[in-house]
C-alpha cells in the first residue's frame, strides 16, 4: 500500500482553481496509479478535512520540440476535490 504522501504529490495553483477556492474546490497533482478512494483518504488525512467529491483527470503527454530534438512532456494525473460545506484548506 502506498503512503499518503506518495499519492498526493503537490497542490495545483491555477487561476481557474483559485477562483473556485471560496466554493471549497481545490486541485492536486496525484500519482498516475491512484484511484478516487485513495485520493479521498489521503487528502482527508493530510489536511484534516472531509471530502465531498473527487474528480480525476488524466493529462496526456504533449509533443515538445527544442530546435532539432523532438520528444514528449510526461503525462500526469490531477484531481479536483470538493470539500464538504464549511471546510477549507489553508494553502499558506
Amino acid at each position: 500500500m502506498k503512503s499518503i504522501y506518495e499519492i498526493i504529490k503537490t497542490f495545483l495553483i491555477t487561476e481557474k482553481l483559485q477562483d473556485r477556492q471560496p466554493q471549497g474546490i481545490y486541485g492536486f497533482w496525484v500519482d498516475k496509479k491512484a484511484n478516487k478512494i485513495e485520493i479521498r483518504h489521503a487528502i482527508e488525512k493530510i489536511y484534516e478535512v472531509k471530502v465531498d467529491k473527487v474528480n480525476v483527470i488524466s493529462m496526456p503527454a504533449k509533443k515538445r520540440r527544442l530546435r532539432f530534438h523532438q520528444g514528449y512532456s510526461p503525462s500526469w494525473k490531477k484531481a479536483v476535490v470538493r470539500l464538504k460545506k464549511g471546510q477549507s484548506i489553508n494553502i499558506g
